[in-house]
Parts: C-alpha cells; sequence; structure tokens
C-alpha cells in the first residue's frame, strides 16, 4: 500500500488504454521534447572545435568558421534526408528500420544498436554537460559534479515516467528559454561587434597563414564540431508520438529544429572566434562568450541558467526515443519483450527505467567527464546517419516513385557526407571511438541470440495440428518436510486433493533425529508414506535432489506426473522474509530447471 501511494505521487495516477490518443504531441511540444538534445549540443559542439584547433594556438581559431559552414552543409543534408525517411516511413524506427528494410538484418542492427548505447551516451553526455554549465557559475559546487549528474539523471527519468505529454509540457519552457537566451546572446554579441565595441584584435584574420596545421588535424576539428548534430534523427524514431497527420507533423518539426540550430550554432560559432574565446576546463565556451557580452550580471546567469537546464533536459531525447526503438527491436524479437509493455501513464516504462540505470553507470564510470564522452557518443550516431541514407538509395533504386532522381541525390549526399565523418572519426580518433568496434559486435551477437530463443520458444510451444499431447495417468505428489506443523499438515491436505499418490520426505542429520521423525510420524499422519533421507555432510539440497531425480525418472517412465509441492510460510511483515524459507527458495530455484518436475508451493499466512 505504501509503495503504491509513493508511486501514485511520483508518477501520477494509472492511465487507461483508451486515453493513449491524449499522449500524442503537438508540433510546438514534440519540437521542445524531440530536439532539445540538438539544439543542446550548440553548447558543446563548437567548443569542442576549439579545442582541438587550440592544440596549434589561437592564431589556428580562424579555421573554426569554414569548419562551421562544413558542419551547416552536413545539417542541411542531413535535414533534407531525414524529412525524407519520415514520409517513407512514418511508422517510426529511423535508420534501423530503413537499414533492416533496406540493406538486411545485419546493417538493421548495426544501426538499431549503434542508436540504443548513443541514447544511453546522450543522457550521460546531456547531463555531464549540464552539470557542467552550473558549477561553471558555481565553481565552489565542481566537486561534486558525479552526485548532482546522478540526481538529475533520477529526475528526468521520474518525469518520464509521468508520461509523454506531461514531460513535453515541463520541458517545453526550459527549451524555448534557451532558444530566446542564445539569442539574445548573438544579437547583443553582433550589435556590439558592428558597433566597434568590441576590439578587432581580439582575434587572427581569416587566411593568416597557421604553422604547423595540419589536414589531419582539420579534419579531427571537424569531426568534434559534427557533434552538434547527434539528435537530429530522434524526430524520424518518434513519428507514433505525433498527433495526425503525423508523417506531415514530424517534417515539419524537423525542418523547424534545422533552422533553430544553424541559427545558434552559427551565431556561437561566429561569436567564440570574435570575441578570441580560448576553451577551459574550468568554464565553458558560452559561458565565456556571456561574460564577455554581458558581464557578470543578470543576463549572464539567466544565459548559464538556461544553457544549464537544455543540458540536463536534452536527456530527454533519449528517454523520448530509446524507449521507440527499443519497442521496435523488441517486436522484432531482438531484445526481451518486456520493452513491449506499457507502464501505468502508458509509456514504455521499462524502457525509460533502463535508459535511466544505463546513464547513471555510465556518468558514474567516466566520473562526469563528458569530453571522453563526445566523440564515442558522435560515432554512434553517424554509423546509423551513413547506413539509413543508404538504405534509403536502395530503396529509391529499387521503387523508382515518382521524382526518385532528385530523392536518391539527397540521399547520396547525405551518405557520402556521413560515410566521410565515420572515416575521419576513426582515422582522427580512434583512440576515442576504437570501443564501438567492440561492443557493436558483442551486441548483434546477443541480439541474434535473443531472436534464435524466441523463435525456438515459439516452436516448442506452437500446437500443431495432428500433433498429440501427452496423456498421463496420474500426479506423484512429493512434499519436503522440516518437522510436524499446521504448514505441513496445510500441504500435506492440499498434496493429497491434488495427487493420487503423496510422498513425505524429511532429511535427517543424525539417526537419532530420523528414528524420532519415524515414531512421530506414524502417530501423526500412518496414512501417507514418509521417506527418511540421511545427510552425512548436513545438506539439504543434494539427499533432496538426488530422490526427487530417481522419482521423476520412475514417474514418468510410468507416464505419471511428478509435482514437487513445497510448504512455505509467508509472514505478517516483509522485512521478517529474510529469517525465513531459504532453503525453500534455493530447492525451488534447483528444480524450476530440473526436467519432467513440477513444482509448487502452498503458502500458510501468519496473522502476527
Amino acid at each position: 500500500m505504501r509503495y503504491s501511494l509513493m508511486k501514485k505521487a511520483l508518477i501520477g495516477r494509472p492511465l487507461k488504454t483508451r486515453e493513449l490518443g491524449e499522449q500524442k504531441l503537438s508540433k510546438l511540444k514534440a519540437l521542445a521534447i524531440l530536439s532539445s538534445d540538438a539544439l543542446s549540443s550548440v553548447a558543446y559542439g563548437p567548443e569542442q572545435v576549439l579545442i582541438v584547433l587550440s592544440t596549434i594556438g589561437l592564431v589556428a581559431f580562424w579555421y573554426s568558421i569554414p569548419i562551421g559552414v562544413g558542419v551547416l552543409v552536413l545539417l542541411t543534408a542531413l535535414i533534407l534526408s531525414y524529412r525524407q525517411i519520415i514520409h517513407a516511413y512514418p511508422r517510426g524506427g529511423g535508420a534501423y528500420i530503413v537499414s533492416r528494410s533496406n540493406l538486411g538484418e545485419n546493417a538493421g542492427l548495426i544501426a538499431g544498436g549503434s542508436l540504443l548505447v548513443d541514447y544511453i551516451l546522450t543522457v550521460a553526455v546531456s547531463v555531464s554537460a549540464g552539470t557542467d554549465a552550473l558549477t561553471s557559475a558555481f565553481p565552489e559546487l565542481h566537486q561534486h559534479n558525479v552526485i548532482i549528474a546522478c540526481l538529475l539523471v533520477v529526475l528526468i527519468t521520474i518525469l518520464n515516467l509521468r508520461g509523454v505529454t506531461e514531460s513535453a509540457s515541463v520541458l517545453a519552457y526550459p527549451v524555448y528559454l534557451f532558444v530566446v537566451a542564445l539569442l539574445i546572446l548573438s544579437a547583443v554579441g553582433l550589435w556590439k561587434i558592428t558597433t566597434g565595441q568590441v576590439p578587432a584584435d581580439l582575434h587572427p584574420t581569416i587566411g593568416t597563414a597557421v604553422p604547423g596545421i595540419s589536414l589531419f588535424l582539420l579534419l579531427r576539428a571537424f569531426s568534434s564540431g559534427c557533434s552538434a548534430l547527434t539528435g537530429v534523427e530522434a524526430v524520424s524514431n518518434a513519428v507514433p508520438n505525433f498527433k495526425e497527420p503525423a508523417a506531415k507533423n514530424a517534417a515539419n518539426t524537423l525542418v523547424m529544429m534545422g533552422v533553430i540550430l544553424a541559427i545558434l550554432f552559427s551565431g556561437i560559432m561566429f561569436l567564440a572566434y570574435w570575441f578570441g574565446i580560448v576553451p577551459k576546463a574550468e568554464e565553458t565556451v558560452v559561458s565565456q562568450i556571456a561574460s564577455a557580452v554581458f558581464g557578470r550580471n543578470f543576463m549572464y546567469y539567466f544565459i548559464q541558467g538556461a544553457t544549464a537546464l537544455i543540458l540536463v533536459l536534452a536527456a530527454n531525447t533519449g528517454f523520448s526515443a530509446f524507449p521507440l526503438l527499443a519497442v521496435n527491436l523488441a517486436t522484432d524479437k531482438y531484445i526481451p519483450r518486456m520493452f513491449l509493455i506499457r507502464g501505468d501513464r502508458l509509456g514504455y516504462s521499462n524502457g525509460i527505467v533502463t535508459l535511466g540505470i544505463m546513464s547513471i553507470i555510465l556518468i558514474v564510470a567516466f566520473s562526469g567527464q563528458t569530453e571522453q564522452l563526445i566523440p564515442l557518443y558522435a560515432v554512434g550516431v553517424f554509423i546509423p546517419f551513413t547506413l539509413s541514407q543508404s538504405g534509403m538509395i536502395v530503396k529509391w533504386v529499387n521503387e523508382k516513385p515518382s521524382g526518385w532522381a532528385y530523392k536518391l541525390s539527397v540521399n547520396l549526399v547525405g551518405a557520402l557526407i556521413s560515410l566521410t565523418v565515420v572515416i575521419i572519426f576513426f582515422t582522427t580518433k580512434f583512440t576515442q571511438v576504437w570501443p564501438v568496434l567492440i561492443f557493436l559486435p558483442i551486441i548483434i551477437w546477443m541480439f541474434h541470440r535473443i531472436k534464435n530463443h524466441y523463435e525456438a520458444t515459439g516452436e516448442q510451444l506452437r500446437i500443431k495440428p495432428g500433433e498429440e499431447a501427452l496423456q498421463f495417468k496420474g500426479n506423484v505428489v512429493i512434499v519436503p518436510v522440516a518437522g510436524i506443523t499446521k504448514v505441513v499438515e496445510n500441504s500435506l491436505n492440499y498434496a493429497q486433493l491434488v495427487g493420487d499418490t503423496v510422498i513425505a520426505v524429511y532429511v535427517a542429520f543424525d539417526r537419532e533425529s530420523e528414528k524420532q521423525m519415524e515414531e512421530k510420524w506414524k502417530k501423526w499422519k500412518p496414512n501417507i508414506r514418509l521417506v527418511t533421507l540421511q545427510s552425512q555432510y548436513r545438506s539439504l539440497m543434494r539427499p533432496l535432489s538426488r530422490f526427487i531425480d530417481l522419482a521423476a525418472e520412475k514417474a514418468n517412465g510410468n507416464d505419471r506426473t511428478l509435482t514437487v509441492l513445497i510448504p512455505q510460510f509467508i509472514t505478517k511483515k516483509r522485512w521478517q522474509d529474510i529469517l525465513h524459507n531459504q532453503s525453500s527458495l534455493r530447492l525451488r530455484v534447483y528444480l524450476l530447471y530440473q526436467k519432467n518436475v513440477i513444482v509448487t508451493t502452498v503458502p500458510y499466512r501468519f496473522k502476527k
């Protein structure tokens, strides 16, 4: 009862299945809940470019402008490509469905596995980055980064368990607040630049010769900037969450997200270059820009607060997309079917809780250091990007619908650029992204093992025409007893109802206790056979398991079933359970995996 009340207080009253339609998202709410990851990456994407360029020096920072232009070109290609995916596959699933339908099973599993891991990284990176933004404004909290990040994940998990529309309603305000904050920052910064309030000597001139610069380093900086594009695919995965017409609303939301992302990314990248911002471990680039533009006043803290909020709540993109992707994989029998179950608030709560737990493990394992996770996070996105675009190319070539040549060219450009980024990642950041070569094959192997199990299970459970079921002539019931008690008496009475042969089994540790039990039994239950077993090594399980194995073999040879009926008393208080029933639990676990043995428990409930 207490658990039920606490659960209701945290996530709200259960919703009826017919209320599912009310959980669909409008475009404005969907933009908030699904674009928070992509928009929040503006807070660390430009910074990642500058971190790489800073290895050469401030003079190399002018390269951030052409690198930023390259990122915007890639963003445009991805938005156009995923817009086509949404219309082609309106049931959602994104890269997984596209790759599996057009490139084959393993390609789909690579895309699906990459995205599952990536959504876990989304939560870990976003919350860690949000915590960094918070501790940039309040340095005294820096030592508590991991604890703060874990508590924030728990908070977001609870928020998502309350339902899609409720979480969207809460998240809409911080997302739009962040957009307004960065638009104000960009506008005021540009106004100060155009009015000459910012010295022109803070940054190197575009085209300045840079000693020591190399193509390798520039490609590495570009791949780092591509981390700003993570989350672009989330809308295509979540099409079923949109109000009707779902595909049209999802496509429009995707375009809105792309436009806002392009404006914010361009603004921050340009201001960082013009103000000569140098990345610092203890302060983010956005924090430095806000400080340079406004000083440490109300506007600075407003921008830092909005940034911290969006970075933390960007994790919600993962919480929105991960459960839906898990549903597609579970439908195809690649992951446990528990991910298909809707919770009290009609969300896929098992997926939400799993994502929250895995994200916390990742944050603790990496001590909240986002820069260690971002390259792995980004490459995990661009592998599905490449596969989904390639899948669409195959689709257009095979189907040749109206206007297919244009559609093909859009996806071809997207595929080539995404593939190039993947190659750049593995070439320039191999030491940071090599784990993907380990965990992806393991995940795919697990997918296949799970599906093989489900198929084997279905084959064994399927009723086939003409196949006769086994017919049994009787039921032998074995009741393990520890003494003469009301619990045992209750169990024996039930055993006589369900079995035509009842055998009580007692394990004695010495001859004297064996003799005493036999004498008491003759007086108490002379009509029920008692078998006593001696255990020289004081083990209950070994003699019992041997006896049950022999009995099962004999019973099945005579076309009879064998049931082991385990007496168990139920305590009034839950905490008292740990003081009792350990032997019965071990016996039950052992017997559940034995062939040709039926296991049942007869409870006896205490009143005090």
